[in-house]
């Protein structure tokens, strides 16, 4: 089981954690919301979660998550794209078996 981001997602967020000048990594979670059911969380870590957060580290970043969330992100890569005027980070998720058309939630 594992929740990877790519290079270009690892800069940006290390990039940014510098900026800030503080925090451990990204957390990545599942909330239940939107059309088709479910939505990414996505926040900056400046203290862990003893006991209840799963990390892997990507890039030299590190990636904390909750089993119940891990559920439905093994196997996510986290990218980070610009297109045209356009930036942000992009769910690589294989478990998706459709998406709302506004882009926002999902089902697995």
């Amino acid at each position: 089981m594992a929740i990877t981001l790519s290079e270009r997602a690892a800069q940006h967020v290390s990039a940014f954690l510098a900026k800030r000048g503080k925090g451990l990594g990204v957390r990545l979670g599942v909330k239940t919301t939107g059309c088709s059911g479910m939505a990414y969380k996505l926040e900056f870590v400046d203290a862990a979660i003893d006991g209840e957060d799963i990390v892997f580290e990507s890039h030299g970043v590190k990636v904390f998550t909750d089993a119940k969330s891990l559920a439905y992100l093994d196997g996510t890569e986290l990218d980070y794209t610009k297109e045209g005027l356009n930036e942000g980070f992009k769910f690589n998720n294989p478990n998706v078996k459709n998406e709302c058309g506004c882009g926002e939630s999902f089902q697995v």
